[in-house]
């Protein structure tokens, strides 16, 4: 089986390739990625292809995935902030580069697996979030992974495309960048309390999410591709833990054993109040699904920073 990963040197894409070259029915991975926020570092030491460029670049793309038996597509410009920033931008690579994928998808049948987001939800107040509830976006980012999802579950049902749209919920672990002005809370807070900073919290801090480790997201997404899962409805990918950000501000500080400091900063535009998922629907397709506890993935996300030359 041969697979194509869009963004595959970035951070959910790097932990999955090294996830689907571990399984000896995968004879070649190619990740594709234009390297905007994904490093070639990240697949240092792998037998990952990687071919530098964008999934707006239709002659590459329709190339490549006229070969593979599967496509697991990641790229994206993320960032609630950054589709502030810049609307447009987000616009083309998350909606019009998931039409350039899905044409290519289209021309030989090949399997999709595509990232939403649970961003998708927005305004809607209802926890946890179920896949019937509607959908609010708050923000340019949020609008253009509802439009990532809704094209790949279109051409399923007008083109027969097997296809899967996973709606991620605040990933986290190795290889996610910290240090830019867009980063994750979670390598955001590392970040800041290994440079003995404070860590900034936007709003009260009260504020919750349900975080999923990367690993154990990878580990669905080669499940997805090696069983060819397909769903005529968007599927949450998250367990249905849910935490503040002030109380994952303490959980850190006990992981790092280092005492912090908070500052608290206005609220951001765009972002969710609460995230929660609703994971039944995810379980019934991929049952017995062994989920890592959020101190377990903590704790590797703060040994992987503390490995970097950066924080030695």
């Amino acid at each position: 089986m041969n697979v194509v990963v869009t963004g595959g040197a970035g951070f959910i894409g790097a932990n999955l390739c090294r996830e689907l070259t571990s399984h000896p029915s995968i004879g070649r991975v190619v990740a594709l990625d234009d390297l905007s926020t994904g490093t070639a570092a990240n697949l240092a030491g792998t037998d990952v292809e990687l071919v530098e460029g964008s999934i707006l670049d239709r002659d590459l793309l329709e190339g490549m995935v006229a070969g593979a038996d599967a496509v697991v597509h990641l790229a994206a410009r993320p960032s609630v902030p950054r589709s502030l920033a810049d609307p447009f931008a987000s616009h083309e690579v998350n909606a019009t580069g998931t039409m350039r994928v899905l044409e290519a998808c289209r021309r030989g049948n090949t399997h999709l697996v595509a990232a939403s987001s649970s961003s998708v939800y927005g305004s809607v107040a209802d926890l946890p979030k179920h896949e019937d509830l509607p959908t609010r976006p708050l923000s340019p980012y949020a609008a253009s992974k509802l439009a990532t999802e809704a094209y790949a579950l279109a051409y399923g049902s007008a083109f027969g495309l097997p296809a899967l749209a996973l709606r991620f919920f605040n990933v986290y672990g190795p290889l996610q960048p910290a240090g830019h002005a867009y980063a994750a809370v979670v390598p955001a807070f590392i970040d800041a309390a290994l440079r003995g900073q404070p860590l900034t919290v936007f709003g009260d801090g009260h504020q919750t999410r349900d975080f999923t480790y990367v690993g154990t997201v990878a580990r669905v997404l080669a499940d997805a591709v090696l069983r060819k899962v397909t769903s005529t409805s968007p599927v949450n990918l998250a367990f249905g833990t849910r935490i503040s950000v002030l109380e994952l501000a303490h959980h850190l500080a006990k992981t790092l054993e280092l005492a912090i400091d908070i500052r608290h900063e206005d609220p951001r535009r765009g972002d969710v109040r609460d995230s929660q998922a609703d994971d039944g629907l995810l379980r019934s397709l991929f049952p017995g699904l062994a989920t890592v506890p959020l101190e377990e993935g903590l704790a590797e996300t703060v040994r992987w920073f503390r490995s970097l030359p950066a924080y030695a």
